[in-house]
């Protein structure tokens, strides 16, 4: 079938169907995952594989299932496309409510249309709220009863880190700071920029992550490309597929790490205290390729994007090829699997579930561009002496219904005051949080700050 005729049907849904119309995978999925997955041969087609589970959203009395010993409840609900949560240090929890800006360069052509379609079909159709909310949970019971709209106006926000009691928050298109004050419940002061960012009408990969280092001396920003592997024309990727280190003091910025394709949820590693990234690979080459991953992130390094994937399997699509790069490109420490859509990334090190200190925690979003699925659900991956070391387990799951319809899609993840799991679920509109059954109350320092507050 010709793009005409392909374009021409875009507009109805027979281009759904035609594009369903595609083989299932010929490997399981936990070939995928691992410090040795498997990686068959790439595969092309004209049409690519379009599977995405539509968003549907809870149904009253359905909720997803925790991993056995723990328990899930909502902590909030009724939000607007939570996609990503920051835990400031005296319990209260900031949500990101956010979506993609308008890119109107990213949307033309057939595949701008499928993927505007793919957005449609994953729930991520409405205008960003552009705003972070704070939630409280005052009486300790694990379910948020404070709610506050804490920052607004912003410009499809992502990343929050607090470094002494300036706010920083990754916006699209820049790095901005705001002046915090402890137990503050909204911020109404102006922001100050920092850094621009790359964005623009073509704003492929829109996210952008910040965390800074533990002494609170450094950011470091996630970037993500402006493609899927270049087909937008290299000049186009300019600043992008990269970690960038800022320090504070002197404001100097500088490429910390590259050819990373999206780099999402990143980490501080408690055991080798090394700068771990999770990374959404390529599309369009299979059900079996390319595994998205994790990695620790070294400085200087090049992890090989758009030239070659997982290390240094050359991706014959991008022109010119650039072979004294792919010779230097880094494998990845970790796959998470194919077209899992990774992006929550937390590492655990308190003492509330101690079979996962270590460890990490990971929000997969879910794929589009794999028959069958794969993600939509959270799991974890051990650790040993700072290294990934074993299968990753379930921790939350049953997010797809039996007609493969999405009730929810995990996305960030973080842990809370009393060392629990909260994960934003963007389009459950929900963030739940997984705790031990047994646990039944606990006490932040907000619960002592309502104590002592005059009556």
């Amino acid at each position: 079938m010709s793009l005409r005729l392909l374009g021409l049907l875009t507009g109805s849904g027979s281009i759904l169907l035609l594009l369903g119309c595609t083989s299932s995978s010929s490997y399981p999925l936990s070939d995928s995952y691992g410090s040795q997955p498997v990686l068959p041969e790439p595969q092309s087609s004209l049409i690519p594989t379009v599977n995405i589970a539509p968003a549907k959203g809870w149904p009253k009395g359905k909720m997803p299932r925790a991993a056995e010993g723990l328990k899930v409840q909502p902590f909030a609900s009724g939000l607007q496309h939570p996609r990503w949560l920051y835990v400031l240090p005296n319990g209260d929890v900031l949500v990101a409510e956010t979506d993609a800006p308008a890119k109107p360069e990213d949307s033309k052509g057939i595949r701008g249309k499928i993927m505007k379609m793919v957005m449609n079909r994953a729930g991520s159709s409405l205008p960003s709220a552009n705003r972070i909310r704070l939630l409280r949970d005052r009486d300790g019971d694990g379910m948020a009863d404070q709610s506050t709209v804490f920052l607004q106006n912003l410009n499809s926000p992502f990343g929050m880190a607090l470094v002494g009691n300036m706010l920083y928050v990754a916006n699209t298109d820049a790095l901005m700071r705001y002046p915090y004050q402890e137990n503050a419940t909204q911020i109404t002061a102006q922001g100050t920029k920092v850094l621009d960012l790359p964005a623009g009408p073509l704003n492929h990969h829109w996210t952008k992550n910040v965390i800074a280092n533990p002494e609170g001396t450094k950011l470091y920003i996630s970037i993500g490309s402006n493609s899927n592997v270049g087909e937008n024309g290299l000049e186009q990727e300019q600043g992008r597929a990269q970690i960038l280190e800022y320090e504070i003091a002197s404001g100097k910025v500088r490429s910390f790490a590259t050819g990373l394709r999206n780099p999402n949820g990143m980490g501080w590693q408690p055991q080798g205290g090394q700068l771990w990234t999770v990374v959404n690979e390529r599309d369009e080459l299979g059900n079996d390729l390319v595994p998205d991953y994790m990695t620790s992130v070294k400085d200087g390094a090049f992890y090989g994007w758009p030239y070659s994937y997982y290390g240094q399997h050359v991706d014959q699509r991008v022109k010119p090829q650039r072979p004294e790069l792919v010779a230097r490109a880094l494998k990845p420490d970790y796959a998470l699997g194919n077209h899992t859509a990774s992006l929550g990334l937390a590492f655990y090190a308190t003492e509330l579930m101690p079979q996962y200190r270590g460890g990490a925690f990971i929000g997969q979003h879910g794929s589009w561009n794999r028959k069958p699925r794969s993600g939509y659900k959270v799991i974890f991956v051990p650790f040993r002496g700072g290294q990934p070391d074993g299968q990753p387990q379930d921790v939350l799951t049953g997010f797809l219904s039996e007609r493969g319809e999405a009730y929810g899609r995990p996305a960030g993840v973080a842990i809370d005051f009393s060392g629990a799991l909260l994960v934003a679920d963007d389009v459950g509109n929900m963030v739940w949080r997984v705790a031990p059954i047994a646990q039944t109350r606990y006490e932040s320092p907000t619960q002592t700050l309502e104590a002592v507050k005059p009556k």
